[in-house]
């Protein structure tokens, strides 16, 4: 019987074996069992030399089917299938193209050889699901190019270049067209007689870290020196040392238990739940199919500073010509100046190639002449947060910007249908929360107001998946979703100082939890004054970070903040003078310190935030609890392998936050610690974020 997602065919006594299986041609049941049925078949033809196994499409298979995740295994899985070609006594060349990952590579390395594009990529990106490669990766990879690189590549899940990939050793050619170039390079294999050897049976690769492993050592140091706690890449490195501390198939056993553990483990869900609701947060209930993104071919940025500059560097490098709006003359060249040094630093540190500054600069240009407007098919306003500013400028956006524009502001807690209402077109305008730096930080909040067309929102998602950033949309609020959790635990923060606790200590309890940076650090990093002007707007305080700012103490910029920061070191240092002012403070407003244990202070760091995204959710503000999470693994820094704030709330389990909130909101007087009703209510009910997102969807459909 014939099968769709695999082709076979005989070319010069050639066997080629092409899976076609679109968008990425993953691995899923149909395709496993027609490629054991297409080896059996080369295998029982006499004419049949050699074979070839490619893909149809655009790229090489991307590995196992996403679809297929969570449910029960099918046979023949994918070990299988690896053992059947490796196993094959004719030779088989892969002929690998576009971007070969995970489960695709991994069958790759199964067969005798592979060839490849001179443009294609390879990895085994498997970490970044909070698992390890389950199919052989972590024992062949290594018996190619060696532990060392091997462990470098599995544990950062990054990909691998042709050139580079034929310099270590993981392919045999570079080719011009990949079917028809593996065939020729069967071909001259055949004439030459070449030996035929599985990668399982090279040992040329791990004879110096048998014999000594200190290199390998020190390259699993080097890969995971900013990861402890993480599970996965810990595992990815004992397998890969299995590679050459243990036969083959004892190490392939290892890999498999290893594997079985991670995804069963909540690490692994977590990073899982992540990757698909990122993928979700794309879908807008209500938006017909047939609503598209608008074609962006030229973009103005109105404001040439920091998060200006950094905005339009998006535009450019996604190669998208982009003109600055400023002021004046000097405002202009002192923006495109920062942007060119911007660049010169990432050719300098190789994370550009040379010539680049050159080639992204030539798509900027910058003027004082608003009538350039006109050009652009988006505009996105980056100016000071004052939103008397910000109507203004949209007025005049309104005046030159062509009919069907997208008009976008970046305001990062400011009204959008305020900013709307200054436009005769509020369903062109919405927000687009860039985060800084704008030109590194994945996460872009597209905020929609009350007008705001479908067309509109389709457009903001569709030049941020250009510029490699992740979409989200959001509601229109104080804050949004990201910032509005946010001041929930700066809140806290400065509650705990005055009761006890200390900024070095609050950070050191975030930062095992699993952010790159505590609050404080963070806070000094940013520059204290950002928050100082808004607490001013708002017509709030906070005693002691006011104070700090009242000094010029600024963090970082300024050399004090919470921390001080000595000879330009960004190394952050408890400041004595720090907990002097705020042990004095605590004693001027009557609050007696005490001793605050770690766990209290996760809670408290962690707690009010799930709570505010629970209110979050009953305004409508999030359309789903995975869309919080995303915005908070993407934006700030909250530990992918521990879900997002909604998810991490399911498994510490909603009746317990709802008991500690209670006894925080009757300890501080504060009300807002209450458990909001959303809240009280799942748990009440025993239920998590993720049951009231499955009923959300439900109702959506």
């Amino acid at each position: 019987m014939s099968n769709p997602a695999v082709h076979y065919d005989v070319i010069d006594g050639i066997a080629v074996i092409a899976i076609d299986n679109p968008p990425v041609n993953a691995l899923g049941h149909a395709v496993r069992h027609g490629l054991i049925a297409a080896l059996d078949r080369a295998e029982a033809d006499s004419a049949v030399k050699a074979i070839v196994l490619g893909c149809k499409g655009r790229t090489f298979s991307a590995g196992a089917d996403i679809t297929e995740f969570g449910k029960p295994p099918r046979d023949p899985g994918l070990h299988e299938v690896i053992e059947r070609f490796d196993n094959s006594t004719k030779p088989i060349v892969a002929a690998l193209f576009g971007t070969t990952l995970g489960g695709g590579l991994e069958l790759s390395l199964g067969c005798h050889f592979r060839v490849a594009t001179a443009d294609a990529k390879m990895g085994l990106p498997e970490v970044k699901l909070g698992l390890l490669p389950g199919a052989g990766g972590t024992q062949r990879l290594p018996r190619l190019i060696g532990p060392e690189k091997a462990v470098a590549a599995i544990v950062s899940g990054k990909m691998i270049g042709a050139k580079a990939a034929h310099a270590d050793g993981l392919i045999d050619a570079i080719v011009a067209d990949p079917i028809p170039g593996a065939i020729d390079f069967a071909k001259t294999m055949l004439a030459d007689g070449r030996k035929l050897v599985r990668v399982r049976d090279r040992s040329e690769k791990i004879t110096a870290a048998k014999a000594d492993p200190s290199s390998f050592d020190k390259a699993a140091s080097e890969a995971t020196k900013r990861l402890a706690g993480v599970e996965a890449p810990a595992a990815c490195v004992q397998s890969v040392r299995n590679a050459f501390t243990l036969p083959f198939e004892d190490g392939l056993a290892a890999e498999r238990g290893m594997f079985m553990k991670l995804v069963m483990g909540d690490q692994s869900r977590a990073q899982r739940h992540v990757f698909f609701a990122e993928r979700e947060a794309q879908k807008i209930p209500g938006m017909l199919p047939e609503v598209k993104a608008a074609k962006i071919s030229r973009a103005v940025v109105i404001g040439g500073g920091t998060m200006g500059g950094g905005i339009a560097m998006n535009f450019a490098n996604a190669g998208i010509p982009v003109t600055i709006i400023e002021t004046d003359e000097q405002a202009l060249t002192r923006g495109l100046d920062r942007v060119r040094q911007t660049y010169d630093v990432s050719v300098k540190r190789g994370a550009l190639p040379e010539g680049a500054t050159e080639t992204r600069m030539a798509l900027f240009s910058g003027t004082t002449d608003w009538a350039r407007i006109a050009e652009a098919d988006i505009v996105i306003e980056a100016v000071f947060e004052d939103m008397d500013l910000k109507k203004r400028i949209f007025a005049k956006l309104d005046a030159h910007a062509r009919q069907g524009a997208l008009l976008a502001t970046n305001t990062s807690t400011l009204d959008v249908d305020a900013i709307a209402q200054s436009t005769k077109r509020p369903a062109d305008v919405l927000g687009m929360h860039f985060f800084s730096p704008a030109n590194v930080m994945k996460l872009l909040e597209i905020v929609r107001g009350k007008a705001t067309s479908h067309q509109a929102i389709a457009t903001a998602i569709g030049i941020g998946k250009t510029m490699g950033k992740v979409p989200v949309v959001v509601g229109n609020c104080d804050g949004f979703v990201g910032n509005r959790m946010l001041a929930r635990r700066t809140t806290e923060c400065e509650r705990l100082m005055l009761e006890g606790a200390l900024p070095q200590q609050i950070d050191a309890v975030v930062t095992r939890f699993g952010f790159p940076m505590g609050p404080f650090a963070m806070g000094d990093l940013a520059g204290l004054d950002v928050g100082w002007r808004i607490r001013k707007h708002r017509g709030v305080t906070a005693p002691i970070s006011d104070a700090l700012c009242e000094q010029g103490r600024f963090g970082q910029k300024t050399g004090r903040g919470y921390y001080i920061y000595e000879n330009g070191s960004r190394t952050p240092a408890p400041d004595p003078e720090v907990e002097t002012l705020i042990v004095e403070t605590a004693a001027r407003l009557g609050i007696m310190r005490r001793q605050i244990d770690d766990d209290e202070i996760l809670e408290r760091m962690t707690y009010p935030m799930i709570n505010e995204a629970a209110r979050i959710l009953e305004e409508g503000i999030a359309i789903r609890p995975s869309d919080i999470d995303v915005v908070w693994v993407y934006g700030y820094g909250w530990p992918v392998w521990r879900g997002g704030p909604c998810f991490h709330a399911d498994l510490v389990g909603l009746s317990k936050i709802a008991e500690r909130l209670d006894h925080y909101a009757k300890a501080t007087g504060d009300a807002g610690l209450a458990p909001s009703a959303l809240l009280r209510q799942l748990a009440g009910e025993s239920k998590g974020f993720a049951d009231f997102g499955k009923a959300a969807k439900v109702a959506a459909e």
